[in-house]
C-alpha cells in the first residue's frame, strides 16, 4: 500500500509531536488515538490539517513547513 502524505508527515516528526497531533484529533472527535491514526493514514483520508482545530492546527502547519511536507 502506498504511504499517504499524512503518514509521511507523522513518520517525519518526533514521537512527542506525533502524539500531540494524534491526541488533539482524538480529543476533538471523541475517539481513541489509534482510531485517529487509522483515520488520517487511510488511503482516502483528507489532508491532516482538515482534521484539526486550533491551536494544534497552526502548530502542525508550521511543522509541515519545516519538514517540507505542506505542499500536497
Amino acid at each position: 500500500m502506498p504511504q499517504t502524505h499524512n503518514a509521511a508527515f507523522l513518520e517525519a516528526v518526533d514521537a512527542a509531536s506525533r502524539h500531540e497531533v494524534l491526541s488533539s484529533i482524538a480529543s476533538h472527535y471523541g475517539i481513541s488515538v489509534q482510531r485517529a491514526f487509522d483515520e488520517v493514514v487511510a488511503p482516502d483520508a483528507e489532508h491532516l490539517l482538515d482534521y484539526m482545530v486550533e491551536p494544534h492546527r497552526s502548530a502542525t502547519y508550521v511543522l509541515m513547513q519545516r519538514h517540507g511536507l505542506l505542499g500536497y
